[in-house]
């Protein structure tokens, strides 16, 4: 019965012994570091530069797609038939040459009908001269030779389209004889008989961010590059401003005109567009000191401030080589920003700087 006793005694002692050595070590953390206490927050080695701005040169970069300065679909204003379409899509054009010839039938009423009242109008016009006629009866002729004249005007321009400007057509959607109705072609959705593009200037529209526009007026030189001709560069010029700010994106609209000797863009191709807007001081920092939010686009930066990391969202600028311009309202000249170790912080977490 005594041996029986003493088991229970040596298992006892057995998980006294086994709770003691499963305690942490007292005074340090577990990256080493010293300290009172394992609850103590744990400390991050940092490296930091102070921020100091810099004469950068200003330069705005944008993609856009390439636009007909000037884009015409012709139409007559009133339904006819078709007589003949003397362009095919391709055809190069002058301005002034006749692109479509109408049906004349009613213009051709309209020019004997302007003949019989022309004729009545001058004899009635020689009778009020001598005073055998009454003046309600001459001012009833007149008006009809006037209505005459306009009619026969009017169907002269509408049977008649001609090219406003020098181009390239660009859709045909009628074919000789075809009834033009006025309703848009089921097969190309406009309400015309041809279209007329020009080629020579282009233009590309951009959109700007509302922080530049006091920057901006017309007349300013750009460079205009397009992937098909990587070894060539074409400079246009800012021709219109936009003077409202869009609500939604923050920014307005500018238009740029682009020379195209040879004609060698096309309306449609996509481009870039770099402004150049003077030199300005910013905040360029390393690269490597910017950080991305996982699944996001936002971008944020650390600074040291008194011991501790403080994190802070930046907008990014142009790149240069290595260095990145960075702006934010919580952020100014002299902070000390953190630029090794800083993906290991938290907001708040104590940092510990090292010299470089």
């Amino acid at each position: 019965m005594k041996q029986i006793a003493i088991i229970p005694a040596v298992f006892t002692i057995v998980l006294i012994l086994a709770g003691c050595s499963s305690k942490p070590e007292q005074g340090k953390t577990e990256d080493g570091i010293p300290s009172d206490s394992s609850n103590e927050k744990k400390v991050e080695m940092v490296r930091i530069m102070e921020l100091k701005k810099q004469v950068i040169g200003r330069s705005i970069e944008q993609t856009s797609t390439l636009m007909p300065f000037e884009e015409v679909h012709l139409a007559p204003s009133s339904p006819g038939r078709v007589e003949k379409i003397y362009v095919e899509i391709g055809s190069i054009v002058s301005k002034g040459d006749v692109l479509v010839q109408m049906d004349r039938t009613q213009l051709h009423q309209a020019m004997v009908q302007l003949n019989t009242v022309e004729t009545d109008f001058k004899r009635l016009d020689t009778l009020n001269k001598v005073g055998s006629i009454s003046k309600q009866q001459y001012d009833q002729a007149k008006a009809q030779y006037e209505i005459a004249l306009s009619n026969v005007e009017y169907l002269k321009e509408n049977t008649r389209l001609i090219a406003p400007f020098s181009g390239v057509i660009s859709g045909k959607y009628f074919e000789d004889g075809e009834l033009y109705s006025g309703a848009p072609n089921t097969t190309a959705g406009k309400a015309a008989i041809v279209s007329i593009v020009q080629m020579n200037p282009l233009k590309a529209i951009v959109s700007i961010s509302e922080n530049y526009f006091p920057m901006f007026s017309t007349g300013m030189i750009v460079q205009v590059e397009s992937d098909i001709y990587p070894d060539k560069e074409f400079r246009g010029k800012v021709f219109r401003i936009h003077p409202t700010i869009d609500q939604a994106t923050r920014s307005f609209e500018i238009e740029v005109e682009v020379p195209n000797p040879g004609e060698k863009l096309r309306p449609g191709m996509f481009c870039r567009v770099s402004i150049e807007i003077g030199v300005v001081k910013a905040l360029v920092v390393p690269a490597v000191a910017i950080l991305k939010l996982q699944g996001s686009n936002e971008r944020y930066v650390f600074l040291e401030e008194n011991g501790k990391a403080r994190r802070i969202s930046v907008t990014l600028g142009k790149r240069y080589d290595d260095q990145v311009e960075i702006t934010s309202r919580d952020i100014k000249e002299g902070d000390h920003l953190i630029v090794s170790g800083q993906s290991r912080l938290l907001d708040g977490i104590k940092v510990k700087v090292v010299p470089e």
